[in-house]
């Protein structure tokens, strides 16, 4: 009886310590995250992007609809440029 009840002490203690260790690394992964964008967007995206800009052919990635709301350029990208 006495084995019975120090294994679940035991057992009962090593996944408090277990479950603190994911908690606190959980928090101290949260706590450290990202401190700036991956790709802020006022960079280039690709060098394509910069080749345009450095020969003022730019075509904007969005363009605003009759409503005001962004929407992809897609007319003014694909169209063809001389």
């Amino acid at each position: 009886m006495m084995v019975t009840m120090h294994t679940r002490a035991s057992n009962s203690h090593s996944s408090s310590v277990a479950l603190r260790a994911t908690v606190m690394s959980a928090l101290l992964l949260l706590a450290s995250g990202c401190q700036r964008e991956l790709f802020p967007s006022d960079l280039p995206r690709t060098q394509f992007e910069t080749y345009d800009t450095m020969r003022q052919r730019y075509v904007p990635l969005e363009e605003p609809d009759v409503f005001g709301t962004p929407q992809p350029a897609l007319r003014a990208r694909l169209s063809q440029q001389n």
